[in-house]
């Protein structure tokens, strides 16, 4: 293995996935506002332990991932010796903690929903290689995250935001099945794929007559662009999983907004996070 050099800061950048960071920013954003909404001082404090915990939760993956990139993913930053692992231990461990010491202090039951988080980012990034069921602990990951926000709103964790969470689950679920599908050689089943449509369902069955057209202009939008990522799977030949996943993953900011429809005005926000993440991933790989 190449010798690590002092890691630049693109390294680090690559490392953490940081072009994943608007859909984190927009998990939070809609959490936050099913759960009341209320002092935005709240929601920055949040999103900056949010990005902690993924940034710290991405470092974690690849160290425990190191033995593996050596063999499949060579041009990963530890492998190719641009940082070495016993540095990324560390700061993914520092990115974790504090992460998850800025969630306690923004209430009891925030600190408390995020431990549920560190927990799951910890299980997942321990074990996934090694289990088939990885793509429920990475949606564990999520699910957590989104309730964290709902808990620093002023109404706390709702019944809508806890189905919201769920239904970003089942999105996350389908995408980390195909990034599981492309980091290994074994065959892709479509049908597990029909998770995805859990944010469609959700959107149908919690609007009413009044704000059901809003929802089915954004379905449409999250179908259409499902459906341009996913071209990439049906045809062998062409075949480019990694695509399809960086496309989802932007998604997500689609999925949250389609959580909030009702709520309109910051349309532009998560229009404009989905955009950066597209950006973004033109920089800095998603996956």
């Amino acid at each position: 293995m190449p010798k690590a050099s002092p890691p630049t800061f693109r390294t680090l950048l690559v490392l953490g996935r940081v072009s994943n960071l608007p859909t984190v920013w927009s998990n939070c954003l809609a959490g936050w506002m099913l759960g009341g909404g209320g002092s935005t001082a709240r929601w920055w404090l949040l999103s900056l332990a949010a990005s902690a915990l993924y940034v710290g939760g991405m470092y974690l993956n690849d160290a425990c991932d190191a033995a593996f990139d050596r063999q499949h993913r060579r041009e990963r930053p530890i492998p190719s010796g641009a940082i070495s692992v016993g540095l990324v231990w560390r700061l993914g461990g520092c990115l974790l903690a504090s992460g998850w010491l800025i969630l306690c202090c923004l209430g009891w039951s925030t600190g408390c929903i995020g431990t549920f988080l560190l927990v799951s980012i910890l299980v997942y990034d321990f074990v996934h290689k090694a289990v088939s069921f990885s793509p429920i602990l990475m949606a564990l990951c999520r699910f957590f995250l989104f309730l964290s926000a709902a808990s620093t709103g002023a109404d706390g964790v709702t019944g809508l935001a806890v189905w919201s969470a769920f239904a970003l689950a089942g999105w996350i679920i389908g995408l980390s099945y195909l990034a599981r599908r492309g980091s290994t050689t074994n065959s892709l089943r479509h049908w597990p794929l029909a998770v995805l449509a859990f944010p469609l369902v959700l959107a149908w069955l919690a609007n009413g007559n009044e704000t059901r057209p809003k929802a089915l202009y954004l379905a449409v939008l999250l179908v259409g662009w499902s459906t341009w990522c996913l071209r990439h799977i049906w045809v062998d030949a062409n075949r480019n999983l990694g695509l399809s996943v960086s496309g989802l993953l932007a998604g997500i900011c689609v999925v949250d907004w389609l959580a909030v429809v009702p709520n309109y005005s910051l349309g532009a926000v998560f229009l404009g996070l989905f955009l950066a993440a597209l950006a973004a991933q033109r920089l800095i790989p998603a996956t």
